[in-house]
């Protein structure tokens, strides 16, 4: 029989749509990172170097690069005879065949997977987070505590606790209240939806609710459990945990890894983020170029100017274009004497020579105000800006533009451009 003491199931299915035109093509968790990464190569980074050797990988939207970047797992060495990682899309059965509806309906859809390793104990994970963490650490606190279940907490600032499941503790960190997304929070400890169950209580607790429609963890599950009885513990992390759900946070936790010192150290030898990595040539700066407080992707050829960016693999500068504040992705080309500020620039995009992106006044989005609502320009892969032409602050692109698309040559703060067969 196999057996494995503790296995994790790695939920990688979300939409993201809070990251606009980025995720219109691409999930969430492989979306680009740090000039280098997928956000998903963090948790995946972190279960190796704890020692948790069996993923479940759960994906649904768009899987087609995510699970091309995960492949067989080598670059995380997770490539085992007995265990390893598995991807785990949705699939059809005799009956009650469905897509994932909720983040615990995707986990009970695959019980079978978990009981082939009648594990003790399942880890839950999210596909979109980026930080540091051993799991193996968290297990030991699981077990200490005599736990049922496990939830890694961070505090948050009062004003965003309404965003996170909220709990309230006592002087054990034994959880006697757990409110998710509360309008009016009694507290500012925060899920950050890392979750160790036993498994007998989290397979019971599954089977209960398996009618509940879109079954979720923070909804559904742990107040079960907390109804249950059953003995609920906070595990309170200390370290950088941060989630890029949203443009703003994503393009913070990309600017942060640029400080002159950075929150969180892509650089350390005792914990090292590992990613599938292309054969790449070596990076070219021309003897113009100027580089200040970049990260600069391998096989980039940079003519131009960066100020504190993060650049891609495989991206091109052109002579004169000066870069400040803002993220390219890979492949993209920016034209000769193009001006960026604050923009993030999907893969494969072609930015026009003497553009300028980020320019002008802040104005609210005509095209999702729930998505877009900050300075920040931000382009969909595979988008073509033409020559010349000024976008203003707050604005999204996605396709292949031209001229006629940007009235007097400017698409003005708020506004949006969405080619015919893409979706916002």
């Amino acid at each position: 029989m196999i057996k494995k003491e503790m296995i994790a199931m790695l939920l990688a299915g979300g939409q993201g749509s809070r990251l606009g035109v980025l995720t219109q093509k691409v999930a969430k968790p492989a979306v680009s990172f740090g000039g280098k990464y997928r956000i998903i190569d963090f948790p995946l980074s972190n279960c190796i170097n704890s020692g948790v050797d069996t993923v479940g990988v759960l994906t649904q939207y768009q899987p087609l690069r995510l699970n091309a970047h995960i492949g067989i797992g080598i670059p995380w060495d997770l490539d085992r005879n007995v265990g390893g990682v598995t991807i785990l899309p949705p699939y059809e059965r005799s009956k009650d065949s469905d897509w994932y509806t909720g983040t615990a309906n995707a986990v009970y859809q695959n019980l079978e997977f978990i009981e082939t390793y009648h594990p003790d104990y399942v880890l839950i994970l999210s596909g979109d987070h980026i930080y540091k963490m051993d799991y193996g650490v968290m297990l030991d606190y699981h077990k200490a505590s005599g736990a049922d279940v496990t939830i890694a907490a961070m505090p948050v600032p009062i004003e965003e606790a309404g965003r996170f499941g909220i709990m309230v503790t006592d002087e054990t960190n034994h959880i006697m209240q757990f409110e998710e997304k509360p309008e009016h929070p009694h507290g500012n400890l925060a899920s950050m939806g890392i979750y160790i169950f036993s498994w007998p209580v989290l397979r019971e607790a599954m089977i209960a609710l398996l009618d509940e429609p879109g079954c979720d963890f923070g909804k559904h599950i742990i107040p079960y459990c907390h109804d249950q009885g059953k003995r609920l513990f906070a595990y309170e992390f200390n370290g950088y945990w941060k989630d890029v759900g949203t443009l703003s946070s994503y393009w913070e936790a990309n600017m942060e890894l640029v400080d002159i010192i950075p929150e969180f150290n892509l650089y350390e030898e005792f914990w090292k983020v590992y990613t599938k990595s292309d054969i790449i040539p070596p990076q070219y700066l021309a003897a113009d170029a100027v580089v200040e407080s970049s990260i600069i992707g391998e096989g980039t050829e940079i003519y131009g100017e960066v100020y504190h960016s993060v650049i891609g693999a495989g991206v091109t500068i052109g002579s004169g274009a000066v870069i400040r504040d803002s993220i390219i992705m890979r492949e993209s080309v920016i034209g000769a004497g193009a001006r960026i500020m604050k923009a993030i620039i999907a893969e494969d995009t072609h930015i026009g020579a003497g553009a300028e992106l980020g320019v002008g006044e802040y104005a609210p989005s005509t095209c999702d105000p729930k998505v877009y609502q900050s300075d920040l320009v931000t382009v969909g892969e595979h988008s073509v800006i033409p020559d010349h032409v000024r976008v203003g602050k707050n604005t999204a692109i996605s396709g292949v533009t031209a001229v006629e698309d940007y009235p007097d040559g400017t698409l003005a703060g708020g506004g949006c451009i969405i080619k015919a067969g893409d979706v916002r």
